[in-house]
């Protein structure tokens, strides 16, 4: 067996050979911890005093939530800094002036985040309507995976829509590995979503979903395989208002459209759009 010394040498020559190392040179990638920190903070001004233990007290709130928003704003300013630096690296784009829109982006998602508030308050209330199993909101806020992955995405979607690279991908894979729960930040969901017990939900990139929606553990909203250079076309189905998925459920392809008011049972596999108020169901087996 090698010494500690040549152990180190051969970790330090790998280094060399394949790279992945992040240096904390200005032009670096982002840090995922440094994100991750931003990112519950984030939600503990979406829903302060029941992500973080913390004494919270009415008369203090005004202060908690200044330091907060301070913290988060410095800490993603500069990683977002960082991800739009690595991104345009082969271009001519000076650092200053990522900065100047890194700093505008984070300051306009704390600017919505009432806005974000509101839509995650739907999102709970439609859990709590749509789970019998749900006593309280405050039950759903605790302890429903769905409702943080959507808050997550919430958060995610302002940021990618915004243009931002990488860091809506470090915070949607955070919750993914938390919660089971795979959206990216690309997908574009309405108000009053529920994603009910919620493990193995797939949520594609171009998909759209509309209000009031539905959907069970196991439901994938994915693409056709189609090639890489398609990336940029829709590729993820449409789901339209007040439709429910149930559990296992594989509905694929960028032309395929769900139609409002429509039911689509479990384990069924759907390529082909329904028209609204279709009842889908697996008959076989």
């Amino acid at each position: 067996m090698k010494n500690l010394d040549e152990m180190v040498d051969a970790l330090l020559r790998s280094y060399d050979e394949q790279g992945g190392i992040n240096f904390s040179e200005v032009n670096s990638f982002p840090n995922r911890q440094s994100v991750i920190c931003a990112l519950k903070d984030l939600q503990s001004l979406i829903f302060p005093g029941f992500n973080t233990a913390e004494d919270l007290e009415r008369d203090g709130l005004r202060y908690a939530t200044g330091e907060r928003v301070n913290r988060i704003v410095a800490i993603l300013t500069g990683e977002t800094q960082k991800a739009m630096i690595y991104t345009l690296r082969d271009t001519k784009v000076k650092s200053s002036a990522c900065f100047g829109l890194a700093e505008k982006t984070v300051l306009s998602l704390i600017e919505e985040l009432p806005e974000i508030r509101r839509k995650l308050h739907t999102d709970a209330l439609a859990a709590l309507n749509g789970d019998p199993a749900a006593r309280s909101m405050e039950e759903v806020i605790l302890s429903y995976p769905g409702l943080e992955a959507i808050l997550v995405h919430r958060i995610a979607h302002f940021l990618q829509k915004n243009g931002i690279p990488l860091i809506p991908r470090i915070m949607s894979e955070y919750v993914h590995g938390k919660t089971g729960i795979d959206i990216h930040p690309g997908a574009e969901i309405d108000e009053y979503f529920f994603i009910d017990h919620g493990t193995g939900v797939v949520i594609g990139e171009t998909c759209i979903i509309g209000r009031n929606v539905k959907i069970y553990q196991g439901v994938t909203l994915g693409a056709v395989s189609v090639k890489k250079e398609f990336h940029d076309h829709k590729r993820h189905p449409t789901i339209e208002d007040e439709v429910t998925i149930y559990a296992g459920a594989t509905i694929l392809g960028g032309s395929t459209t769900v139609g409002k008011g429509s039911i689509i049972g479990g384990n069924v596999w759907l390529t082909e759009s329904a028209a609204p108020g279709s009842r889908i169901y697996n008959t076989h087996g």
